[in-house]
This record gives C-alpha cells, structure tokens and sequence, in this order.
C-alpha cells in the first residue's frame, strides 16, 4: 500500500487528478460534450468545458494507490514524466490514444450534422480506445512498480 504525497503545485494537481472519482467522473465528459454538440445546448456544453477544466482539482487526494484509476493517472504522469513519452503518436500504445482523438473529431462532426449512430459509433471508440490507452500504461506501470520491489 503506497501513499500518494505532493511536493509541489505540479505534485498537488496530479496527486488530487488521482482520486479516482476525478478519473471515473471525467469518463463520460466526452459524450457529454458530443450531446451537447448535437442538441445544440450551448449551457451544457460549457458546463461540460468547465467540468474538464476543475475535476482535477475538486477531489482530496487519494490515501493509496489501490484503485485501477488511481494509477491509471499516475501511470499517465509517469508515462509522460519519467518515460518522456507524449499522449499521440503512431507507436504503441500511444496509437490507441491518437485513434480516440480521431474518433473524438468524428464524433463531434457526426453530432453537429446531427447523424446520431456515427456520433454515438465515434463517441464509444473515443472513450473505449482512451481506456485502452489507459489499461496499457497501468500495465507498464505495475510492471515497473513490481520490478523495482522485486531488487529491493
């Protein structure tokens, strides 16, 4: 069981960005944003914005790291830190991520052509390949973890 701690501002956004009710209530903003797109609710889009903006921050940091979305964003953090590896590109598993940012631009096209099985088709493969995304560094990151108690 290892406790999450924050050293700095940058320490102190993701340590809280790891709650993992940050996490899981951040998943379904995407359809969120789709939908208001696609009914044209222009409050409900900005209230989704601004939700993405502030989530990070609403929630206490967590007390271990025992939840799958807790190191799903340390996982990230570490990827993007110590790995320095970005969120997009052609590699694995970064592919995954760039395939739902695609899916995300096709989403919100269908939605604001109002074509609502091609939005909600892109909308599922957005969220999906994020996840995938996600799955794939939590694995490297326990790995990781499980390697460097092993030569303890």
């Amino acid at each position: 069981m290892t406790t999450v701690r924050a050293d700095s501002v940058r320490d102190w956004f993701w340590t809280r960005h790891a709650n993992p009710k940050s996490g899981w209530s951040r998943v379904p903003t995407g359809a969120v944003i789709v939908y208001a797109v696609y009914q044209r609710d222009w409050r409900l889009l900005t209230t989704a914005l601004l939700w993405t903006l502030v989530n990070p921050v609403l929630f206490a940091p967590p007390e271990t790291e025992d939840a799958w979305m807790t190191r799903a964003v340390l996982a990230e953090r570490w990827w993007l830190a110590e790995q320095a590896n970005g969120t997009m590109g052609l590699r694995y598993p970064n592919i995954c991520n760039t395939g739902g940012a695609l899916a995300s631009v096709v989403a919100l096209y269908a939605a604001w052509r109002r074509r609502p099985v091609s939005a909600t088709v892109a909308t599922l493969a957005m969220g999906g390949l994020k996840l995938w995304w996600l799955r794939e560094l939590v694995q490297k990151y326990d790995a990781r973890e499980a390697e460097t108690s092993s030569h303890r």
